[in-house]
């Protein structure tokens, strides 16, 4: 195992089953790990629960560090000082993989500089499988994280990936913001761009909605009230 930074793929929701998400090698990797570098204390516990330890090591005793979007650059050069150190350090997003729409890029590229080895496990991403479930085109896309919440920058936005349609555009928003931007893009899009909703991905209430937006404003809107989301528009 990597002396160094792993990063680690969480599933997409805590009540998953793992063997819906982990490759088998992580039943091995996890256990011997240093410690975890997590969003939340209580996300990693969940996480940590997953994996069996040799006794009487649990996952209660697995040390923790935060990296969100609250940490400081003094927070990250001590995360660094525990890479340089040495052992086996975890990082892990709350859901899915770590670095994507994750405070955890800027770990990344300090390990790089400092040579410190990295390596990575593969694992779900609602970004990815939202693209791929959509049906558009998976040859030239752009993330856009999440839009402006402001309403003027966040319409011409809009109207800056309408006018790209060259390319896919995937975005996502907070659960409880879902709703509105639906209503924002069903108004600002015309009404031959195609706009995929996918929500609950992975979880036994999945849904994947893709239409044109003529299509969405003749039909029912769906309930996305506090459902996390992911948005992708294309031609």
């Amino acid at each position: 195992m990597v002396k160094g930074l792993i990063l680690l793929p969480n599933a997409l929701d805590p009540e998953l089953d793992s063997r819906g998400f982990i490759t088998p090698v992580l039943s091995d990797v996890v256990p011997l790990l240093t410690g975890i570098i997590a969003e939340s204390e209580k996300g990693a516990r969940v996480f940590l629960k997953r994996f069996s330890y040799e006794e009487p090591k649990t996952f209660r005793d697995v040390p923790i560090h935060l990296l969100n979007e609250h940490s400081t650059n003094e927070d990250l050069q001590h995360l660094l000082k525990l890479l340089k150190g040495g052992g086996s350090w975890g990082l892990i997003s709350d859901c899915g993989l770590p670095v994507l729409a994750d405070p955890g890029a800027q770990l990344v590229q300090l390990a790089r500089r400092e040579n410190i080895p990295v390596q990575a496990y593969p694992g779900p991403s609602s970004i990815v499988l939202a693209l791929m479930l959509s049906g558009l085109s998976g040859q030239a896309f752009t993330f856009h994280g999440y839009l402006p919440r402001e309403p003027k920058p966040l319409k011409n936005k809009v109207a800056l990936i309408e006018k790209l349609k060259d390319q896919s555009h995937i975005f996502i928003e907070a659960p409880y913001r879902t709703e509105k931007l639906l209503s924002v893009l069903l108004e600002e899009l015309s009404d031959e761009t195609t706009l995929c909703v996918a929500w609950n991905l992975t979880l036994p209430d999945q849904e994947v909605i893709v239409k044109k937006v003529k299509g969405w404003k003749k039909g029912l809107v769906p309930d996305l009230k506090k459902k996390p989301a992911v948005f992708v528009v294309g031609a």
